[in-house]
């Protein structure tokens, strides 16, 4: 393949993506409208957002440039199956995302309470982003798996997909499921 063709390539493999990631990127902020009715029940719910959302890409598109290297090197098959290496990237995957919104709740709250800034009790923000969290990152490793492997059987390169994927999915159920975690914090007396 020439330098010209594998540039057509990629921009004819990227274009409609990068399309529908701009889509979701708008539908994320339509979610975030109604997180902002939270904001008074819960103080500081809005510090917590962006790094919540900056994580889920940073986390799974590192599993999702993981397994483009194992597609592209042969070492991981495209179907969902019990293979070692794709369920250990799997796990640590899910562990660090779980683990990196325990982190979120309590760095915001210690930031917080160090600028002297009203926030809302810390296990209502360990609350909101453990149910977050685990929903968000389970909706992203089937979602990534899903799309990288269908993709990779329609001919498609994973590179090109792995970037655009991770971040429309993570905006769009990362919000989701933040309004949701809200909703059911919310509730409890």
């Amino acid at each position: 393949m020439s330098a010209r063709e594998e540039f057509v390539s990629i921009y004819r493999e990227t274009l409609p993506v990068l399309l529908i990631a701009l889509g979701g990127g708008l539908v994320s902020g339509v979610i975030l409208e109604n997180l902002l009715e939270s904001v008074e029940r819960f103080p500081g719910l809005l510090v917590m957002v962006p790094v919540f959302l900056a994580t889920r890409g940073n986390v799974y598109g590192a599993l999702g440039g993981r397994l483009a290297s194992g597609l592209h090197q042969g070492l991981i098959e495209p179907r969902f199956s019990w293979d070692e290496r794709l369920v250990n990237a799997v796990v640590a995957s899910f562990v660090n995302g779980i683990g990196i919104s325990v982190v979120i709740a309590v760095l915001t709250r210690l930031a917080l309470a160090v600028l002297g800034w009203e926030s809302a009790a810390l296990w209502e923000f360990l609350a909101i982003m453990l149910i977050s969290g685990v929903l968000t990152s389970t909706v992203l490793i089937f979602g990534l798996l899903l799309v990288l492997f269908g993709g990779y059987k329609a001919g498609y390169d994973p590179d090109n997909l792995v970037g655009p994927i991770v971040t429309t999915l993570g905006d769009i159920f990362g919000m989701l499921f933040l309004v949701f975690a809200v909703t059911l914090v919310g509730v409890i007396p």
